[in-house]
């Protein structure tokens, strides 16, 4: 490699620190599972303001994540979870 090009990678400033993927909790750990009746443990998904956490940010593998959407929803549905953020 020439000095030039050496210099262009330096000053794009790319890649290296490379972060370690965060593993499924419920895949690694097979006796837990997903129920819409413990709210508790679902109050980790969801943000202050009630939102549900994205996949990247909580990771869940796709398969999980889906669940997860499911059970809070109906949690919200039988009044064990907020819509919303309480005022």
């Amino acid at each position: 490699m020439n000095e030039r090009a050496q210099g262009e990678n330096k000053r794009r400033g790319g890649g290296g620190g490379g972060r370690r993927r965060r593993v499924c909790r419920f895949c690694a750990d097979t006796t837990l599972f997903i129920d819409y009746k413990d709210a508790q443990a679902l109050r980790y998904f969801i943000t202050e303001r009630g939102k549900i956490v994205p996949r990247r940010i909580s990771g869940a593998c796709a398969k999980h994540q889906r669940q997860l959407c499911v059970a809070i929803k109906r949690a919200r549905n039988i009044a064990l979870m907020p819509f919303t953020a309480p005022k």
